[in-house]
This record gives structure tokens, C-alpha cells and sequence, in this order.
């Protein structure tokens, strides 16, 4: 059975690129009838931390990527965090070891550092072959030090990538790579080998700056006689500017686009296609849509450019697709305390607008009087008396209307304005309801606020026309 995996490190935020690989593991393995497993790599205690290892299960709960095993989901492989898992590390370092696979390496960081200058000075690949790896235990090795592999000179470790094909590196550019700071403290390389053969794991699909490490984590494979799993490696999320997307370039962490007011849907779709195609022009997909038609086959080995104004123009759809209803509860950060079927009123005038449901905040006007210049109820060439003059003749229609409805709102000022310019009477009665130059309509907001409010709105924008007339 598939068994494919996502193992993030709880030290910083849960990001995008994170979240990509996390849905492609996902995608494949439900694609392929399979399982999908969450692992926390956490075996640096002095950097994890237990907020960013909620936020990590609070990310994937909101985009919709369940886990069928993890540290919240439990399992068959128990524990699914590494800093629970030490005894089984350090018992497969100790038999590398024992078996003149792995030693002990006393230099410290200025040696290493010294002797990469001088490599690098004499034009020599920066690799470390140290002295002590030729003694074997009891031959005067050291006993303690970062524990190396002994790589083997001369070899070339190829590997078939599901993405990229056939990969190979020379073993003499690998040198002796550090394993573990110590029998209780492995480091990535080993401690995910270890793991992925414990668990099961079929399938590694992760970033394609993980290339480098994939030779190394074979050879370990092999010292160990443990199967090797199937790699697929994913091109990394660009920026604009085509360098690898950070912070510099936005938001990136899964908590700020949730914040910032888009749909758990509507990211995963624009994740999804972060490197992915489904063969056609489509562009809208469902969860179940991207499983049915997820195939690392029509995954890119190119980068894939982060392009903001396609996610927001994605998620403005999803919005727009969603009954009023469904949108409340996320829609609630970004609106002031009111009523639930207030809110309902005002998200459904504001929907086929909106990019982002943060965007909420800019229809503020419906919750109280807004704050304007008296120059904006100016439509065109009009004069303070032609403004004047038009909010009062507004306001005799509105005193009368038998009915507060937009259509019937509309039908009344269709009588009043068919025969000259639209704009000398909707344009500074819109301004006087939101005072913004682009909302939605004055018969839309009208129907919202009421009769009541309406008035007193307009008797303010009057007031506003009056003092500049009396200057």
C-alpha cells in the first residue's frame, strides 16, 4: 500500500511550501488509495516549539488535510514525534558503528571551517574526509564528537526521481556527512531514514532542495540493509522576483492567508496548481477533483511563481459560488458587532466585490455614519446648490416611499431620473449612505440601513452642503 508522508519541523509558522508538499502527499496518496501520514521532526528541542506544533495541526485542519495517522490521529507506527522515537536511533547509530560504518568525529566548528577555506582556496570540493575514520573502535577512535557516515569512496548513487528521472551524484563530493550530535540527538538525514523504514513509508514527496540530501540518506538505506522508498521531488514556490519565496515577498505562513480572509478551498486549489496542471484549462477544482485527478506525471520541474492577484482572483470566486450563510462565521473577524441577520445583509451586497473576506472591513459605512469630505457628493460640474438641491428632492422620495425594498426603490428613482443625468441624483446620494467613491449601490445600501438611517445620512451630507454654502 502507498504510505507517503509529510514531516515538518515545529520552529517557525507553517508555510506555504510546507503546506504545498503536505497537500501533494495527501492528493497521491488518497489518488492511490493509500495512506497519509503526519510525522513532527522535533528532535532539536532547544528550537521546537509546541505553538508552532499546533499550528501545524490547526493549518492542515483548515485546508482540509487530514492526516490518516499522526501525533492527534494516532496510529499503527506510534509515536509520530521524532524527540518520542530516541531509543531506536540510537540503537541503529550504535550498529553503524560497531560495524566501522559510522565514527566519531572530534573536530569542532573552527576546524571545519578552516578546513573548507583552504579546500575552497585550492579549488578542491569542500568535502570532509577525516582522519579518524580509518580507526576502528577500540583502535584509539575517539568516543565522542558528531557521529560521520564513512562514506565510501568512488561510488555513484543513482536514484529514478518520479518527477525529475534519473539522478545521480558521485560519493567523492558527498565526503563523511554528520549523522547524529550524539546516540540521543540524530540529525534530519538519519533520523528520516530510520523512521520512514519503521513506518512504512512507500513514497518521500518533498521539495526539490531536498536533492542533495537523498544520496546520503541511500547510502544509510543500504548500511542498514533497508528498503528504499520512491522520491519525488517538487520545484520549489518563486517569488516575483523568481528567488525562493519568503517572508519579503508577503504573507507565507497557512495562519496569515487565513487571516487575511481567504478560503480554505480556494487556497488548496491555488496550492494544487503550484507546479501541478490537470492536463486541461481548468482552473477551478474541489478537493475530491484534485484526487481523482492528481498524477506526479503532470507535476513541473520548473519553479512555480507565487502569483498573488490569481490567488485573490481564485478565492473572490469561492466567495462568490457561497451562499451568504456559509461565509458568516469566517466573514465575523473582519465586522463589527451586530446582529447575524444584519451581517447576512451586508455580506450579500458586498460578495461580488470582494477578493478576500478581509476586504469586509471596507464596508465599515453600514455599521455607522461615515466619515467624508462634502467635496465628494459632487458629481461631475455640479454646484453646492445643485448637490443641495438634489439631496433634498432624494429626500422627498425617500420620506414617501411606501416600501423600503431595493426594487422598489429603484422603480421610484427610475421616475425622477429617466429624464436627465442618473448621476446628479444617485451619485451624491451614494456618497451621503457610504461616503466612499465605489460601493455597491445606493439601493442596495438603502434596503440595508433602512428607512430611518437613510434619512438621517442624507439630512448630514445636507448639513455638510449647507456650511459650504454659507462660507
Amino acid at each position: 500500500m502507498v504510505r507517503t508522508r509529510i514531516a515538518p519541523a515545529p520552529t517557525g509558522p507553517f508555510h506555504i511550501g510546507n503546506a504545498r508538499t503536505a497537500l501533494y502527499n495527501y492528493l497521491f496518496a488518497k489518488h492511490n488509495g493509500g495512506k497519509f501520514v503526519l510525522r513532527i521532526e522535533d528532535t532539536d528541542v532547544s528550537r521546537s516549539e509546541k505553538k508552532h506544533e499546533l499550528e501545524i495541526f490547526a493549518s492542515l485542519r483548515w485546508l482540509g488535510i487530514e492526516p490518516d495517522e499522526g501525533p492527534d490521529q494516532g496510529g499503527s507506527y506510534l509515536p509520530y514525534r521524532q524527540s518520542e522515537r530516541t531509543a531506536g536511533y540510537s540503537r541503529e547509530l550504535e550498529r553503524l558503528i560497531a560495524s566501522g560504518q559510522a565514527y566519531y568525529c572530534p573536530h569542532s566548528d573552527t576546524d571545519m571551517a578552516a578546513e573548507k577555506q583552504k579546500q575552497l582556496e585550492s579549488k578542491q570540493p569542500p568535502v570532509h574526509r577525516c582522519e579518524w575514520r580509518e580507526r576502528g573502535v577500540g583502535e584509539g577512535q575517539p568516543s565522542g564528537g558528531i557521529i560521520r557516515f564513512k562514506t565510501p569512496a568512488d561510488r555513484t548513487i543513482t536514484f529514478e526521481d518520479l518527477i525529475r528521472g534519473s539522478i545521480s551524484f558521485e560519493s567523492n563530493l558527498l565526503g563523511d556527512f554528520s549523522m547524529a550530535k550524539d546516540l540521543s540527538t540524530p540529525l534530519y538525514n538519519f533520523a528520516v531514514v530510520i523512521d520512514d523504514q519503521a513506518m512504512n513509508i512507500s513514497h518521500v514527496i518533498r521539495g526539490e532542495d531536498h536533492v542533495s540530501n537523498t544520496p546520503k540518506q541511500i547510502l544509510i538505506q543500504e548500511a542498514l540493509g533497508l528498503m528504499r522508498p520512491a522520491y519525488a521531488h517538487l520545484p520549489l514556490i518563486l517569488g516575483p522576483d523568481r528567488a525562493k519565496l519568503s517572508g519579503r515577498h508577503g504573507a507565507t505562513a497557512i495562519r496569515e492567508f487565513r487571516e487575511a480572509g481567504y478560503l480554505p478551498e480556494a487556497l488548496v486549489n491555488f496550492m494544487a496548481l503550484l507546479g501541478w496542471n490537470p492536463g486541461d484549462d481548468r482552473e477551478l477544482l474541489s478537493m475530491g477533483e484534485l484526487i481523482r485527478e492528481f498524477d506526479l506525471a503532470r507535476v513541473q520541474k520548473s519553479g512555480a511563481i507565487f502569483n498573488i492577484q490569481k490567488l485573490n482572483s481564485l478565492n473572490g470566486e469561492y466567495i462568490r459560488r457561497k451562499p451568504a450563510a456559509n461565509l458568516l462565521d469566517a466573514a465575523r473577524p473582519f465586522l463589527p458587532e451586530a446582529p447575524d441577520n444584519f451581517h447576512l445583509q451586508v455580506i450579500a451586497v458586498e460578495q461580488p466585490r470582494l477578493k478576500k473576506l478581509s476586504d469586509l472591513r471596507e464596508a465599515g459605512f453600514f455599521y455607522q455614519q461615515p466619515e467624508y469630505d462634502s467635496s465628494l457628493l459632487h458629481w461631475k460640474d455640479m454646484t453646492e446648490q445643485d448637490v443641495r438641491e438634489s439631496l433634498i428632492r432624494t429626500r422627498e422620495v425617500i420620506e414617501v416611499a411606501s416600501e423600503f425594498s431595493q426594487k422598489h426603490l429603484e422603480t421610484i428613482f427610475t421616475a425622477i431620473t429617466k429624464a436627465g443625468d442618473k448621476g446628479r441624483f444617485l451619485w451624491p446620494l451614494r456618497v451621503a449612505l457610504s461616503g466612499k467613491k465605489a460601493s455597491p449601490g445606493p439601493f442596495e445600501i438603502m434596503a440595508i440601513l433602512g428607512k430611518s438611517e437613510t434619512l438621517k445620512r442624507i439630512d448630514l451630507a445636507r448639513r455638510k452642503i449647507s456650511e459650504d454654502l454659507a462660507r
